[in-house]
């Protein structure tokens, strides 16, 4: 510990918080949003009667849990140029952006992991809730919306929890792209002070006190939020 330099980190803290962390946060916020969106569509396709929709969204759903998500991240940020040249009709890549490619990226592969979570959750509302929406002159849509999501949402609030806190340590792996999160900000300090134990040090032990304060969280929500039938 004589050997370990502290005043790297003080002098750091700044740009590690309000430039790397700030997108890790970013980052993790937009790719939850939207995978819960997209999850949650997946899961009512999967769901669904239409066995079309359901061999759809199942086959996506397997197909993104069996592929490590680093391999995603460099297939979409290598692929996506191309392939929205292809779909405009443009002669040259179009220009994606690296942010743009790592939330398209998160999106879709963590909907894979929502879908799985609000499927449970919407299986968990007992089917009489379903019929009594029929009952009540509602069609599917209706009865989905005002009934059995409301409900499901807030049984699986922990473990849609539980799964951002993944997302949020999956994020590093922008550093791959040479993007500035707060992996990649540390990074870049470590590798101009010579400071690698230090810094890495310092991120770890930043990741743990965050993922540990939001699993205690979890522990609370699932004592007071969840539904008990």
């Amino acid at each position: 510990m004589e050997a370990f330099d502290f005043d790297v980190i003080q002098r750091s803290w700044k740009y590690l918080f309000f430039t790397g962390m700030t997108f890790t946060l970013q980052l993790t916020g937009l790719a939850m949003v939207g995978g819960i969106v997209f999850g949650t569509l997946l899961a009512m396709a999967r769901l669904s009667s239409i066995k079309l929709l359901n061999v759809i969204a199942g086959g996506y759903v397997n197909l993104i849990r069996s592929i490590p998500l680093v391999l995603v991240i460099f297939w979409f940020y290598f692929l996506v140029p191309y392939i929205g040249a292809w779909i405009i009709g443009a002669d040259t890549p179009v220009r994606v952006g690296a942010f743009a490619s790592s939330l398209i990226t998160f999106v879709l592969f963590e909907a894979a992991y929502y879908c799985e979570i609000m499927r449970a959750g919407i299986q968990s509302v007992p089917r009489g809730q379903v019929w009594s929406g029929y009952a009540l002159g509602m069609n599917y849509w209706q009865t989905m919306g005002n009934v059995v999501l409301p409900q499901a949402f807030r049984n699986m609030i922990p473990v849609l929890l539980t799964q951002t806190i993944v997302l949020f340590q999956d994020v590093s792996l922008v550093y791959v792209l040479s993007i500035t999160d707060f992996v990649g900000a540390a990074s870049k300090i470590a590798q101009r002070d010579g400071r690698l134990t230090e810094m890495y040090t310092f991120v770890a032990l930043v990741y743990f006190v965050i993922c540990l304060s939001l699993s205690y969280l979890v522990r609370y929500l699932n004592k007071r939020v969840a539904i008990i039938w």
